[in-house]
């Protein structure tokens, strides 16, 4: 169930009657969209942009300095109070890898319904592509939508990205095209999506700020945030003969799975990784501190899984010296 967004009244009266906003607010804004090219059409306006309480990323505070941050784009916000805590290239063009997937979580809640029963196509159960990461379903396989988003962003399978997508979209082709659509209406209009999944494609980026956008409307859904909150997921799917099968998807978050330390007075609540020869090691987490308030956090290429998750606790250690 999406959490409800709360809507100033004051942005509003910006939009329909030219109230004046903060004026620091407004200089932001302006910086913003000057320095990194933003840009607004007419289904993402001024007033919602501010109404979605969305941070601003201005060009000053796009240059990070922390030599111990070596990832091509870092970025950590405060998204309870939309303050810009750490950020460094987040405007630059980059390869998203399975980040891609959020996207297509994010089509699938708006546009499925947990219970629809998805069929696993030849095109889905036979990707090539030496080094995918695959959930192993076979055609004529049927599954939950439930299921499969939990395959999609725990296990992060390439297979289950087409499966959604062909579910959604009819065809990967079709869905690319919602994925874009979607991208340019929520504001994050420095990405171009060709797959649902993430395998590369040098026609396939997107920006650490785009994630941010995307990522930040998929934290208002309940389903989403259980599924990145979940160590471990069992599916169970028919084959093609009406046999039940049982999968269990274990989350590739290594602060959720044990593998990496987590930071003392910070509760991990979930993200997505991301890894590709060309992306690099990726990770996107949505965090909490002791005072309740939420972070976003982003590492983009960083050169191994080591180095992403030593980077990521160094920087979400800035949240403890801001508290």
């Amino acid at each position: 169930m999406k959490r409800k967004l709360i809507i100033l009244l004051t942005f509003a009266c910006f939009s329909l009657t030219g109230c004046q906003n903060t004026s620091g607010e407004m200089l932001a804004y302006e910086e913003m969209k000057a320095s990194a090219g933003f840009v607004f059409d007419n289904q993402f306006t001024e007033a919602d942009f501010f109404a979605e309480n969305l941070t601003i990323i201005t060009e000053e505070e796009n240059h990070g300095e922390d030599a111990a941050l070596t990832s091509k784009a870092s970025l950590l916000i405060n998204s309870t109070d939309n303050e810009v805590i750490y950020a460094d290239h987040v405007y630059d063009r980059i390869y998203p890898a399975s980040l891609t997937k959020l996207m297509t979580a994010l089509l699938a809640l708006q546009n499925g319904e947990l219970t629809d029963t998805v069929t696993i196509s030849y095109n889905a159960s036979h990707i090539a592509e030496r080094g995918a990461k695959l959930c192993g379903f076979k055609e004529g396989d049927t599954i939950s939508l439930e299921a499969l988003l939990h395959a999609l962003l725990l296990y992060s399978g390439n297979d289950a990205g087409i499966a959604v997508a062909e579910h959604i979209g009819k065809s990967e082709e079709d869905f690319a095209k919602m994925m874009n659509e979607e991208a340019t209406k929520i504001g994050a209009v420095h990405s171009n999506f060709v797959n649902a999944h993430g395998l590369h494609d040098d026609n396939h980026y997107t920006t650490a700020y785009d994630l941010y956008l995307i990522f930040h409307q998929l934290i208002q859904y309940d389903t989403f945030l259980s599924i990145i909150n979940t160590p471990s997921y069992k599916a169970v799917y028919k084959d093609k003969e009406g046999n039940e099968k049982h999968k269990t998807f274990q989350t590739t978050n290594q602060f959720l799975n044990g593998k990496a330390e987590t930071i003392p007075g910070i509760e991990i609540i979930g993200g997505k990784t991301g890894t590709t020869y060309k992306a690099g090691n990726c990770l996107i987490l949505l965090c909490r501190d002791s005072n309740q308030k939420e972070y976003i956090s982003l590492l983009l290429k960083s050169s191994n899984a080591d180095q992403l998750y030593s980077q990521m606790s160094h920087m979400l250690a800035y949240i403890t010296k801001t508290e």
